[in-house]
């Protein structure tokens, strides 16, 4: 009988874990390839409104409204979470983006959303033509309050951006395009396990993928030059199947990115001689790649104000939170500063809660 008893309360246990584990889905943070400081000021939106060497990765179109050919040198840019200071002011040791560290922080901070980034894009462009180098090292995780499994996203990019644009009807349609190629090491693991191993070439993916982002700008010329874009970002799915050994070895490749399409509109009152704004709305995921059903999620509102190209103030609403920014620029130097929330509620038996990871963003460019 106390075995009956016995095997009986194993299975109940084992039933109820299966059911926890199956009815939880976990941080529902969206990753996209490149964000920049200044499109996080003015509430993540940089469609119809990049005319600089961003405009590689943000919309290829834009290639077509450089005045001149210029880039970057260095322009590292950092982001983190706003309780980053507070998780790591005991323990860290230099290593924001390594499993371990993490996993130690996080485990006398459990249930609390970590988040770094780094990249550095050194570019190049002059009017309808672009390339540039990046490197990206991103993290997010969580370790949930039994202190035996960390939800973990990670990915870490190297790879080329080569972009190019064609100018019809004086330069009113433009359609440009980027080409990358880059190699990927990734984890996605939402229930890593606590007790290890944290070694990328146990728990990650590795492989080097080729994809193709396809942009159009449509500008009226009106006084508020009124313009309509959008961008097919990884056309025909990014599947990482190149190349594999590069900079890892593992037994996967990295998740498929899907393609996706992003659509905004902007207008650029002109106050002054030396006074201007941009104003613009976007549609983020419109053919719902990433099978999200919070559309408030895809609603990115962004302005700016520009005076002399010296002095720039940002701000805007971000997947329904508040970003804001400045920006104070020369001819060679410019340092960025934004704030904006990120979305990462979880879903339970298919009930969302949404959760609000406050995060910083900076950027320094020397360019040319």
């Amino acid at each position: 009988m106390k075995r009956i008893l016995l095997g009986s309360r194993r299975a109940l246990t084992t039933i109820l874990g299966m059911f926890f584990l199956s009815s939880i889905s976990y941080s529902q943070e969206w990753v996209e390839f490149y964000n920049n400081t200044r499109s996080l000021g003015m509430g993540g939106a940089g469609v119809a409104v990049t005319s600089d060497e961003t405009a590689l990765y943000r919309n290829p179109a834009n290639l077509g409204s450089v005045r001149d050919v210029y880039g970057t040198y260095f322009d590292p840019e950092v982001d983190a979470s706003s309780n980053f200071v507070n998780q790591v002011t005991s323990q860290f040791t230099g290593k924001a983006f390594d499993l371990q560290t993490i996993r130690d922080i996080l485990d006398t901070n459990r249930d609390q959303y970590y988040h770094a980034r780094m990249q550095v894009t050194p570019t190049i462009v002059r009017r309808n033509i672009g390339f540039g180098l990046i490197y990206r090292n991103q993290v997010h995780a969580m370790i949930e309050s039994t202190g035996t499994t960390m939800d973990t996203y990670y990915q870490n990019d190297l790879g080329v951006a080569l972009g190019a644009n064609l100018r019809l009807f004086d330069g009113r349609i433009k359609i440009g395009a980027t080409a990358k190629a880059f190699n990927r090491i990734e984890v996605i693991n939402p229930t890593l396990s606590t007790a290890g191993p944290f070694d990328l070439s146990t728990v990650g993916s590795e492989g080097t993928g080729l994809s193709i982002d396809g942009g159009l700008l449509i500008q009226i010329p009106w006084k508020l030059l009124p313009t309509i874009g959008a961008v097919v970002r990884d056309v025909g799915d990014t599947v990482f199947d190149r190349k594999d050994g590069l900079r890892l070895r593992t037994t996967t490749r990295p998740a498929t990115v899907k393609q996706s399409i992003d659509a905004a509109i902007s207008i650029f009152p002109i106050h002054s001689n030396e006074f201007r704004s941009v104003w613009t709305i976007e549609y983020a995921d419109v053919a719902n790649s990433r099978q999200d059903n919070d559309n408030v999620k895809r609603v990115r509102f962004g302005f700016e104000t520009n005076w002399r190209d010296v002095l720039f103030f940002r701000a805007g609403v971000h997947q329904r939170y508040w970003t804001a920014g400045f920006e104070v620029a020369s001819e060679k130097v410019s340092w960025q500063v934004a704030s904006y929330g990120e979305e990462v509620g979880t879903t339970v038996n298919g009930l969302t809660t949404n959760k609000e990871d406050r995060r910083l963003s900076t950027k320094f460019a020397v360019r040319f």
